[in-house]
C-alpha cells in the first residue's frame, strides 16, 4: 500500500512467445516487492498459447487477453480498465523491478500535484555492450540515457518500461491513444509521451516526476545491440514523433527533443572527441559517429513520415 493508503495495481503487458522466460522474471520481481501491490494484472496481446501458459502458472494473478487493438497501447488500456487501484504502475515484460521499486515510487503520490512517477531503467546486456553505442542513445534499447536527470526532477514523460500514474489521469484522458506505439515487432514508440502531454495540458500545475532511485533492469537482447536495430529504432522514433505532434502540437510534442538535440547530443560528441584524444579510446570516434547517424536517422524518419502523410493527403 502507498503511504496515503492508495491501492496499487501493477500492469505487465506481453505478446511474444520468445519472451516467456523474461516475462516470468518480470512477474517474480513484482511479487518480491517489499511494498506489496494490491493486484498484479498480466495482459497478453493476441497470443492464446501464451495466455494459457501464464494463466496456468499464476492462478492468483489476473491474467487477461487484450480486448483492444493489437499492440502495446491496446494492451495497456485493457489492463487499466480491469485495474482497481488508485495508482497504476506499468512494467515491461522484459524488465526486472528492483525490490524497492514500489516502495520508492509510492511516497511521491503523497504530493497531490504529482500525477505520474517514472524511474531509471538500467540495461541488462545479453552480450557485451557494443563499444560504439553512445549512452545518449540508450533510449533506443528502452533504457535511461545520458542527459536525463540524476536526481528527482519533473519531466515531460517517463520511459514506458518503468512508469506509474494516478487513475485520474486515465479518467481524464481516456487512456493510451491506439495507433501510436509498439505493435509486435514494430519498433515504434511514444505512446506514453503523447499520454503525458495530454494529461499535463488538461491539468495545469500537474507534475510528472523522475526518480533515479526507482529503478528497474531492462533486458537487452543481442539483436537489439546491433547497428541494424539501432537504425530501425531511430527511424521509428522519428515516425512516432510525427503522430505525437499531430495529436498535441509541435510546441509541447518536441520541447524535450529540442533540449536533447541542442545540448545533450553536442555535449556527447565533444565528450567522445575528448576521449579519443585524452584517453586514446579507439572507439570514441565511433560513438561520436553513432550520435550523428542516430540523430540523422531520427530526423529522416520524422520528415519522411510527414512528407509521406502530405503526399497521401494531396
Amino acid at each position: 500500500m502507498a503511504a496515503s493508503g492508495d491501492k496499487v495495481s501493477v500492469i505487465i503487458c506481453a505478446y511474444s512467445d520468445d519472451r516467456r522466460e523474461q516475462l516470468h522474471r518480470a512477474i517474480a520481481s513484482v511479487l518480491a516487492q517489499r511494498s506489496k501491490p494490491t493486484e498484479v494484472i498480466v495482459v497478453i496481446d493476441h497470443n492464446t498459447p501464451l495466455w494459457l501458459d501464464v494463466f496456468a502458472a499464476y492462478p492468483r494473478l489476473t491474467v487477461i487477453v487484450n480486448e483492444g487493438a493489437r499492440g502495446l497501447s491496446g494492451a495497456r488500456n485493457t489492463g487499466l480498465r480491469r485495474a482497481s487501484g488508485d495508482i497504476l504502475a506499468f512494467l515491461d515484460d522484459d524488465a526486472i523491478a528492483d525490490p524497492y521499486w514500489l516502495a520508492r515510487m509510492l511516497p511521491h503520490y503523497d504530493n497531490p500535484s504529482v500525477i505520474g512517477v517514472g524511474g531509471r531503467v538500467l540495461p541488462l546486456w545479453q552480450v557485451d555492450r557494443p563499444r560504439w553505442f553512445p549512452e545518449e542513445f540508450q533510449w533506443v534499447v528502452g533504457c535511461s540515457y545520458r542527459g536525463q536527470p540524476d536526481r528527482i526532477e519533473p519531466v515531460r514523460n517517463p520511459i514506458g518500461c518503468n512508469m506509474s500514474f494516478r487513475r485520474t489521469v486515465f479518467d481524464l484522458t481516456g487512456g493510451f491513444r491506439e495507433g501510436i506505439g509498439r505493435t509486435a515487432a514494430d519498433a515504434a514508440g511514444c505512446e506514453e509521451t503523447e499520454l503525458c502531454i495530454r494529461a499535463t495540458q488538461a491539468m495545469p500545475g500537474a507534475l510528472i516526476l523522475y526518480d533515479p532511485q526507482m529503478s528497474v533492469h531492462h533486458q537487452v537482447t543481442a539483436e537489439r545491440a546491433g547497428w541494424r536495430y539501432f537504425r530501425k529504432r531511430c527511424l521509428a522514433e522519428g515516425r512516432s514523433k510525427t503522430q505525437v505532434v499531430k495529436a498535441v502540437g509541435a510546441q509541447d510534442g518536441l520541447a524535450s527533443e529540442h533540449r536533447y538535440v541542442m545540448r545533450v547530443l553536442p555535449a556527447g560528441i565533444l565528450r567522445a572527441l575528448g576521449d579519443s584524444v585524452l584517453k586514446l579510446d579507439p572507439w570514441a570516434l565511433a560513438r561520436a559517429g553513432g550520435i550523428v547517424f542516430g540523430l540523422g536517422y531520427t530526423v529522416w524518419g520524422y520528415f519522411g513520415a510527414r512528407l509521406n502523410r502530405a503526399w497521401r493527403q494531396a
